[in-house]
């Protein structure tokens, strides 16, 4: 299913955007050595209940996945770096931390997704991932507009973090999103320009480039959730959710402050 959204759906994507990014920079701003993943996962349940908004991860219970979720916000450190089941586990001094957030406001949902070090000490390597994803983000937003196809963000994305040195699963990737989190059109971190869905206002996509360092093959936990680097390698993964308009691409998905 694809959805095009009207003025009045926008509005309140809008605002869900803003819910999300605000509830990820909280937990970012939280998040320090010794902080549980369990912890993290009680925080986004209270934010999103107290906006009145509701989880989209919960009772997602896709084919991919041993489901349902049944947590409010996927937490992937180090060498995790999709669908990350939030666990006991305390954050350590230079892990690398992935959070990614969708929620429903309104009827419409919003995603996204930050990565950051927690702690002071901070590889070079790790940073290099991060930036990585976010200028691949940044690429692919500036190709999204009316008139554009999907495979030109894809390739806009898979320039960047092929050039940046990295392998690239097209395995997961970014994707439409409305009344519901996940809906066509697939957006691939790389892919072939010219090809694909052509973009039209009120269209909404979650795009995400993400990276593991060294190989572009995933393992999954014994959670049944949980998506790995298969050669434990680290990850960074970030991702906005974007609304096209007919002068581009809006990000939904920043802080309101």
């Amino acid at each position: 299913m694809i959805e095009i959204l009207n003025s009045d759906q926008i509005s309140r994507a809008r605002v869900t955007g803003a819910l999300v990014a605000d509830i990820l920079h909280t937990i970012k701003g939280r998040a320090t050595v010794g902080t549980n993943l369990l912890e993290i996962d009680r925080w986004a349940q209270e934010m999103i209940v107290e906006a009145g908004a509701t989880s989209c991860y919960v009772d997602y219970a896709p084919s991919f996945g041993r489901g349902p979720f049944g947590h409010y916000i996927c937490t992937a450190v180090n060498d995790a770096v999709l669908h990350g089941l939030p666990h006991d586990y305390a954050l350590a001094d230079g892990d690398l931390l992935t959070l990614d957030l969708a929620v429903v406001k309104g009827g419409i949902a919003a995603d996204s997704a930050i990565s950051f070090i927690v702690g002071e000490t901070r590889s070079a390597d790790d940073l290099a991932l991060i930036d990585a994803t976010e200028r691949a983000l940044a690429a692919g937003i500036a190709a999204a507009r009316p008139g554009a196809k999907v495979g030109d963000i894809s390739r806009a994305i898979g320039a960047v973090l092929k050039d940046a040195g990295y392998p690239v699963n097209v395995e997961f990737g970014g994707h439409g999103i409305g009344s519901t989190m996940h809906q066509e059109p697939h957006v691939a971190n790389t892919g072939r320009p010219g090809r694909g869905y052509t973009l039209r206002p009120g269209l909404l996509l979650a795009l995400e480039p993400w990276v593991m360092a060294d190989t572009a093959e995933l393992v999954t936990d014994p959670d049944g959730w949980t998506l790995r680097s298969a050669t434990g390698a680290r990850t960074a993964h970030t991702e906005h959710t974007v609304a096209i308009t007919d002068s581009g691409a809006e990000i939904l998905t920043l802080p309101s402050r």
